[in-house]
């Protein structure tokens, strides 16, 4: 089997057919099993139990290896020398994060000085706050 990494470099791996996904990784990433992540034909291999024979990998097959960033002793990682934002705990917020909240806020707005204000909407204003309305939700509720 052919190890293929990020940095496009290659080891060969020596396996048999009845070795185990997790029989691998220790073998070949003694320390960390928890933080590599092994791919095959686009499939993250996260079940340890399973044979390769099972996911039918066999002589010369690649499987890519991606070493995630989790929480290890084997090897500490050194500082960012750019301070990072302090961010309250359990709390990651992004700009991704908080646009469905955001665009929903809008919305109201846009509804509710429709409602109060309606002389100051055109019949095309109306359309359009119905539309977006409309697009947005269909948005919110495709992904999620």
């Amino acid at each position: 089997i052919r190890l293929k990494f990020l940095n496009d470099t290659e080891e060969v791996a020596m396996a048999r057919p009845e070795d185990t996904v997790g029989v691998l990784k220790s073998k070949y990433f003694p320390g960390q099993e928890s933080q590599m992540k092994l791919i095959y034909r686009g499939q993250l291999l996260q079940d340890q139990a399973r044979t390769l024979r099972s996911l039918r990998i066999t002589d010369n097959c690649v499987i890519h290896c991606h070493r995630s960033r989790g929480s290890t002793t084997a090897t500490p990682t050194p500082p960012d020398p750019v301070p990072a934002v302090p961010t309250a705990p359990g709390l990651p917020l992004g700009g991704g994060t908080l646009m469905v909240p955001t665009v929903m806020v809008v919305l109201a707005l846009g509804w509710y000085f429709r409602i109060n204000y309606r002389q100051l909407f055109t019949a095309p204003a109306t359309v359009s706050l119905i539309g977006v309305t409309v697009l947005v939700t269909f948005l919110a509720f495709g992904l999620y």
